[in-house]
């Protein structure tokens, strides 16, 4: 027997500044959802004005996780200090594996005009913590479309549709899913998502049901779903676009410090203790 996913949580987010100022609301990682593992944080960004981004991210350190960083609208610079520099724009994305240590910044490539994106932090397992920094890079036109007979489009990130259309990003250890969804009014889609995921949805704009039936997740909301093997979800009465994320649960006991997320303190002291030492 299938078992369809449930709206079993909504989160409206919290507002919040990082970096030198940047405002965002953040969905996972607040005091409403603090993780959904291997979900360690969601931070959405959207602003015309230059004040709540220009300050950007200046240099900053990462150990433990990956952090994937989507873009809907505007241009952010990346420079890190193992070689790695580039610009990702609307509908591109860079899908960056900390491993055992990088430093980066990420910075507005741009002065005026709308800044607009996501971005999630995704936990690694034990045994990849340690491992050398790497980099998924994509621009929008490699990101492959799916168009359905209803007119629902799915820009596949990572992972693989119903379809079988499979995503630009692989290779990941949580084996994630990762999807840009617009529907049209009163149109459903249906993704198959493994039980040992943990699944989430965020609306963009419209409004959106899952499994035709209980909470209906508004724009700008998360929607925490619950157990199951697929996601059937429906737009209202306007066309609607969402994000579909879901991650394969790691498990494991998780210990954080600020930029490094490790499974026990004394790994986060060493990850504060190298980075002083300048061993990233």
């Amino acid at each position: 027997m299938t078992v369809s996913r449930k709206i079993i949580k909504l989160s409206s987010g919290l507002l919040a500044s990082d970096g030198a100022g940047v405002k965002l609301t953040r969905f996972i990682g607040g005091p409403d959802v603090d993780m959904l593992d291997p979900f360690l944080l969601l931070d959405n960004f959207k602003s015309d004005n230059p004040k709540d981004y220009i300050g950007g991210f200046p240099s900053h350190p990462h150990r433990g996780f990956e952090t994937v960083t989507y873009m809907l609208a505007g241009r952010m610079r990346h420079k890190d200090n193992v070689g790695h520099e580039g610009v990702i724009a609307a509908g591109d994305v860079q899908w960056m594996t900390a491993g055992r240590g990088i430093v980066h910044s990420e910075m507005p490539e741009q002065e005026d005009g709308l800044l607009e994106g996501f971005q999630l932090w995704v936990n690694l397992p034990a045994k990849d913590k340690m491992s050398d920094p790497a980099y998924q890079e994509f621009s929008a036109e490699n990101i492959t479309a799916e168009i359905q007979d209803s007119g629902t489009i799915v820009k596949v990130i990572s992972g693989e549709t119903d379809q079988g259309t499979v995503g630009a990003v692989k290779y990941i250890s949580t084996t994630p899913l990762y999807l840009d969804i617009t529907l049209k009014a009163g149109s459903s889609f249906t993704q198959t998502t493994p039980e040992s995921h943990n699944a989430f949805i965020y609306v963009i704009e419209g409004a959106v049901q899952a499994d035709g039936a209980g909470d209906v997740v508004t724009e700008k909301t998360l929607g925490v779903l619950g157990a199951g093997d697929h996601v059937t979800l429906t737009a209202g009465d306007e066309n609607s676009r969402l994000l579909l994320i879901a991650g394969q649960r790691l498990n494991e006991p998780v210990a954080r410090g600020g930029p490094f997320v490790m499974n026990t303190r004394a790994e986060v002291l060493q990850a504060y203790q190298d980075y002083q030492k300048g061993k990233f």
